[in-house]
């Protein structure tokens, strides 16, 4: 028997760790929109070999919020810059992106939050791999320089 509880219970705890980690820990809601347009904006960005590897290690109900709408790409969107990235997030965030993330700074703000939760249940091997992948310039996003 599988215990859908245990996947519940782990989502809401990463949900919880992102309204805190944006300064809004009532507002699961918003932490979960976030959190969602800050994975399938990286989603774009990696190929899909990367993108399997990223999604063994997430937990299960991180896959499907992942997997969610997806519709596969040969080549990976070229997003290179920081402002690129929190556009494709703003945009990822229909409809309400641009009220979720109303500058630039939020944006990056946003992102930064969601990658640090991510780090604690990832291992530090495959963001290290993500990271190898990315431009430099999307690396800090990271908490990396």
């Amino acid at each position: 028997m599988m215990k859908f509880d245990k996947y519940v219970e782990t989502a809401n705890k990463i949900i919880k760790e992102i309204a805190e980690e944006l300064g809004f820990p009532e507002d699961r809601e918003l932490a979960g929109r976030v959190l969602k347009a800050v994975l399938h904006t990286l989603r774009s960005r990696l190929t899909i070999q990367e993108s399997f590897q990223l999604m063994a290690q997430l937990p299960m109900l991180l896959k499907a919020i992942y997997v969610d709408g997806w519709k596969y790409q040969e080549k990976p969107l070229r997003i290179k810059h920081i402002g690129e990235f929190v556009r494709e997030v703003i945009h990822e965030d229909k409809p309400l992106g641009h009220h979720d993330i109303s500058t630039s700074k939020d944006g990056e703000n946003a992102i930064r939050a969601v990658f640090k939760v991510i780090r604690k249940h990832v291992s530090e091997g495959e963001i290290n791999h993500i990271l190898v992948n990315l431009p430099p310039d999307l690396r800090p996003l990271w908490g990396t320089v």
